[in-house]
């Protein structure tokens, strides 16, 4: 069912150029240009995804390999039925707007898609966002998004939650989007589904960023919201292949996306000058707020801190142009930890990276949201748990398999704050970070000597080129060393009370956690 829809639709324009796109765009006031040629709309009351409202379809065929619960939400077969209905009928007198084109740069793994779309806008969004079709290419979908912004639900009365629902059905393959025009909920449906699909083939899917340097070497970068994985990916001396989501498979990895959706909040020209410069004629800029010359004001977060920029990637200069590279030699995973005592670099090995990678922490500061007065961690397992349909076990599985196989070093890197908690230390320094990166991609530490860590039992190492000794071991930089032992073991106890939702995983990996132990409280005396 997926690419036989029966729509009977006013005008359906299919594989539109990017000018045509943003003329009808404009014609239909779905937005305005900025001065710097990128198209500008607002998306309304809905500024982000909207998790609540994401459901997937219960099917005998899929039933047993999904992790249901509240992030995955199922739905029953007859309210997708009356919903699609519903909004196929609303669409009949309609202007439709098809993209054509896949998901995945591999071709042997790709998805090919279609997205129908109400509002040229989003399909301008999915034309940059994944790869497109050759103009002369036979073209048959496999999955088939259909998103109408301008259909509102009943909520309870349709068996859903509010107006808005984003509907994953995989046995009639479709995904059935409306209430919301965040363009958000289309590009991570299909990297949802992706992350379903891949496993089930031997892949392993990724959130994450990666690159590859002068000899081909390959670094891939996992981190949630804040830890500077965008900006840490983005490196003039290695060329970027996507900055959000892969696939590694047995011969390296893939982009799933033929374009990047990166954040706009704050955008500095001098310290993300590729994002700054990507921003031109062809972007969807949403809810920026332009000032009174149409320039974009990037401090403004009137409308949403959320405020994105939807690009090909074409428009960033240093960048793989297939899309692939090969077997990665490093794996990073970025966290920022506001409670100060992770070390700024330590090495993993396979059980202790399979053990930090299904816990995916990081932490919220004060000021990020209403009520937070102190550092919380947040764990999102597997760097995200939104778009992760099975249970994280399943992703940790392929990911030391792949470690084990390839010998790929891991390393864990604290972006965030050293010599005290947030609001006592300060954040480390980003030439630090970057020389930490540096030295782990390009072989630098594979001689150092290392120290364990005795609560996080991660190795640090003793040196590390364009880095102060004395940062490498974060207790050195607190003044009051018990304090840092207790903000260490209670960090460690999160970590560890985290992981008790996780049955399905072996002793190894559940030992390489932290040692929250108080007899270690002598640790930083010595």
């Amino acid at each position: 069912m997926g690419d036989n829809l029966n729509i009977k639709a006013k005008e359906i324009y299919t594989n539109l150029t990017v000018s045509e796109l943003v003329e009808h765009a404009l014609q239909r006031g779905e937005g305005i240009l900025s001065d710097n040629g990128a198209l500008v709309i607002h998306t309304g009351k809905y500024t982000g995804r909207s998790p609540k409202d994401r459901f997937i379809v219960k099917q005998s065929s899929i039933e047993e390999n999904i992790n249901w619960g509240d992030v995955n939400i199922a739905i029953s077969e007859e309210v997708f039925d009356n919903l699609y209905g519903k909004v196929t009928k609303y669409l009949q007198d309609k202007e439709l707007f098809v993209f054509q084109g896949y998901v995945g740069a591999e071709e042997k793994y790709r998805l090919p898609i279609k997205v129908v779309c109400e509002y040229a806008s989003q399909a301008l969004f999915s034309n940059q966002m994944f790869i497109r079709k050759d103009k002369n290419e036979k073209h048959v979908a496999e999955f088939t998004v259909i998103s109408a912004p301008g259909f509102k639900a009943e909520g309870k009365a349709d068996g859903i939650n509010s107006e808005a629902f984003i509907i994953i059905n995989f046995d009639k393959k479709i995904v059935l989007i409306g209430g919301t025009q965040y363009s958000g909920e289309i590009k991570k449906s299909m990297f949802s589904i992706m992350n379903f699909l891949l496993p089930l083939k031997g892949v392993f899917p990724m959130h994450c960023s990666a690159n590859i340097g002068k000899e081909n070497d390959v670094a891939v970068f996992f981190g949630l919201s804040g830890t500077g994985k965008t900006t840490l990916s983005a490196d003039p001396q290695r060329r970027l292949i996507g900055d959000d989501e892969h696939g590694w498979h047995e011969d390296g990895v893939f982009n799933f996306e033929g374009g990047c959706y990166a954040k706009a909040i704050n955008l500095d020209p001098e310290k993300e000058k590729d994002i700054y410069n990507a921003i031109k004629f062809g972007t969807v800029l949403e809810n920026v707020v332009l000032d009174e010359n149409r320039c974009p004001d990037y401090e403004d977060g009137t409308l949403t801190e959320n405020t994105r920029a939807a690009y090909p990637i074409n428009h960033i200069t240093n960048i793989e142009i297939s899309g692939k590279g090969g077997v990665p030699n490093i794996i990073i995973f970025l966290t920022a930890d506001a409670f100060g005592v992770l070390p700024p670099i330590s090495k993993l090995d396979k059980n202790s990276a399979m053990y930090h990678f299904m816990s995916g922490y990081t932490s919220k500061v004060a000021g990020t949201e209403r009520g937070i007065k102190e550092p919380q961690a947040t764990f999102s397992a597997c760097f995200g748990e939104p778009f992760m349909l099975m249970n994280p076990s399943v992703y940790a599985k392929l990911l030391g398999e792949k470690i084990e196989k390839h010998n790929t070093q891991v390393y864990l890197i604290n972006t965030g704050w050293i010599g005290g908690p947030y609001g006592i230390g300060k954040r480390i320094n980003i030439p630090y970070t970057r020389a930490m990166v540096t030295a782990a991609i390009e072989g630098k530490l594979e001689n150092v000597q290392w120290t364990e860590h005795p609560i996080f039992k991660v190795l640090m190492p003793e040196e590390c080129e364009g880095v102060p000794s004395e940062l490498l071991n974060p207790v050195n930089l607190w003044e009051n060393k018990e304090n840092y032992n207790s903000k260490a073991l209670e960090l460690a106890n999160k970590f560890n009370e985290n992981f008790k939702k996780f049955k399905a995983v072996t002793e190894d990996i559940r030992n390489a956690g932290p040692e929250a132990n108080k007899d270690l409280l002598e640790y930083a005396m010595v």
